[in-house]
């Protein structure tokens, strides 16, 4: 048991790895139907961000005031669910087969249902925790890369860079991810929120034409069983080596 060896529980369940390994299993044979493009000459998406949170984090929990108070959320789809009053999706982009009411009791977070990402055109992902020490990845950054949809993440420290060293592509050719680069957690939510102020100015009809292959490669990587298998066995590596000189120090 990870506890018994001292491990941290995001460190055992994979950091990088196991809810990429959980959620490649779950949707390998899916067959979605994301649109991000145009419908004749009419542009599908009404809404700006997608921005889903359950637990309320310190770190998450300050992001959302700001978000609120500079009116970035304006025109988007947002839920905070562990409030005192939660905030939740309207049942024509809550997952089709639950009513907004039960979620999350039933324990669905792994799964997508394809409206909330056609409707909109970038995730807004509030990840777990943001400390500077460790990069913890869950479905919340898998389900808009298998929905091909565009990306900011409020995570750990480097947690784009981590992203591109296991193989996947980010956005900095198209906006600033420079916050990814800033360890100071308040600064990090400042940045963030400035650079959502502006995303809400692009023309995200030509961001989508230009990032299809960017956004290609990183559904076909999710989905590599052999990039897939080198980040387990990394990880498994790396817990079979903690072990062998946890027992030698006791």
């Amino acid at each position: 048991h990870p506890k018994e060896i001292g491990i941290k529980s995001f460190e055992w369940t994979g950091g990088t790895s196991w809810f990429w390994f959980y959620m490649y299993r779950k949707h390998l044979n899916h067959k979605f139907k994301f649109t991000h493009d145009h419908f004749g000459s009419y542009w599908l998406k009404k809404f700006d961000f997608l921005y889903l949170n359950k637990q309320p984090r310190e770190h998450r929990v300050k992001l959302y005031n700001k978000l609120l108070k500079e009116k970035v959320l304006s025109n988007s789809l947002y839920t905070f669910l562990g409030l005192g009053k939660p905030v939740r999706l309207t049942q024509e982009h809550e997952l089709p087969w639950v009513k907004p009411e039960d979620y999350p009791e039933w324990g669905l977070d792994q799964d997508i249902t394809e409206r909330p990402y056609v409707d909109t055109v970038c995730s807004l992902i509030s990840e777990t925790n943001d400390n500077d020490t460790d990069v913890f990845m869950t479905e919340k950054i898998w389900k808009p890369i298998i929905a091909q949809h565009v990306f900011v993440v409020h995570g750990n420290h480097l947690y784009l860079q981590k992203l591109r060293e296991i193989g996947f592509k980010t956005f900095g050719d198209y906006f600033n991810e420079s916050y990814d680069l800033e360890n100071d957690r308040d600064k990090k939510i400042n940045a963030i929120v400035s650079l959502c102020k502006d995303l809400k100015t692009k023309d995200w009809d030509d961001i989508y034409r230009q990032t299809i292959s960017l956004r290609q490669h990183n559904y076909d990587t999710l989905f590599n069983k052999e990039k897939l298998s080198e980040q387990v066995n990394k990880t498994l590596i790396s817990f079979l080596e903690f072990f062998d000189s946890s027992q030698v120090s006791s």
